[in-house]
């Protein structure tokens, strides 16, 4: 299925991006306010986002990819504030420096440090627990129709 080519419009400017590494995949958070005609393009090496926010501000981002990723693993997901890039890593347990090839860091891109953790130098220990997180996330969202859950709602009780 050929998805059409995306072109960056002439009146445009990037969204903001936090992103952080893990093992297997590697999470960029778009920020906008309420997207809409959001359009991505998830290539093995690179990636374009072209959307709109609630005030028709077009917003278009071209990232070229530290190290190759699985288009088929891969996904986004659209929030009422953020769109969010799930990016499948080919090699997993490799940990990427940088979110770009290019070693100059543009300035809408930025770690996302609440997000971050150093995991090449600790064992399995916290997967359990991230999945268990992920897995919570994506329930939330879907009994939320799609948008951000509250965080009060992520209590441990069960």
């Amino acid at each position: 299925m050929n998805k059409p080519k995306i072109v960056r419009p002439e009146e445009s400017q990037p969204a903001h991006a936090l992103w952080f590494d893990r093992k297997k995949y590697v999470t960029i958070n778009f920020m906008v306010q309420k997207p809409k005609d959001v359009q991505v393009d998830i290539q093995t090496d690179k990636m374009i986002l072209c959307c709109k926010n609630d005030t028709d501000d077009v917003y278009y981002n071209e990232l070229h990819f530290y190290d190759k990723v699985q288009i088929y693993d891969s996904r986004e997901r659209v929030y009422d504030r953020t769109i969010n890039i799930l990016l499948r890593k080919i090699k997993p347990d490799y940990a990427w420096p940088r979110l770009q090839k290019d070693p100059a860091k543009p300035s809408w891109i930025s770690v996302d440090f609440d997000n971050w953790r150093d995991w090449e130098h600790e064992e399995d220990e916290g997967k359990e627990e991230y999945d268990r997180y992920v897995d919570m996330i994506q329930e939330m969202a879907v009994s939320n129709k799609g948008e951000t859950p509250d965080m009060g709602d992520l209590s441990d009780s069960d």
